[in-house]
């Protein structure tokens, strides 16, 4: 069994009823639900985190390296585009993650196609809705899986 964190940016915590013609209408909490079902599903434990502040994200990061998650997804939102801090942080603690977004940035305005995460990230996984979050979280598993005996 292996631990994994979503990591939740800016402004999603509104999803469901923020401008559902680009995130879709599922709220956040239906979609850490079916995470967490799909982890444990698995055999694997599934924890969820947002915070529309910069630190907490960063001090979310740091924790999950004593706390012993092996693997992140991580959708920055807003702080894609912004945050040197947050990917310091992930450098830092050096564990794998998956970059997620429900939509696709670089269908969006041009300065959604720049990323501060996307060279240190596993992967990324856009456009898709909710179902980024799924298909973020069923690459995962599958690395780590690979790594399991």
């Amino acid at each position: 069994m292996a631990k994994l964190l979503v990591l939740h940016g800016p402004n999603l915590n509104l999803l469901g009823s923020r401008e559902p013609d680009v995130y879709g209408r599922a709220t956040l909490a239906e979609i850490d639900a079916d995470l967490s079902a799909r982890a444990e599903a698995a055999g694997h434990a599934l924890a969820s985190f947002q915070s529309n502040a910069e630190h907490a994200l960063v001090e979310r990061v740091h924790a999950s390296r004593e706390e012993g998650i092996a693997f992140l997804l991580v959708n920055p939102a807003g702080f894609t585009h912004t945050s040197v801090a947050l990917r310091d942080a992930l450098a830092a603690v050096a564990i794998p993650f998956i970059e997620v977004h429900l939509s696709n940035p670089h269908a969006r305005e041009p300065f959604r196609a720049t990323s501060y995460f996307s060279d240190l990230a596993v992967g990324v996984v856009s456009g898709f809705g909710p179902l980024s979050y799924g298909l973020a979280l069923a690459a995962a598993m599958q690395r780590l899986d690979r790594r399991d005996p």
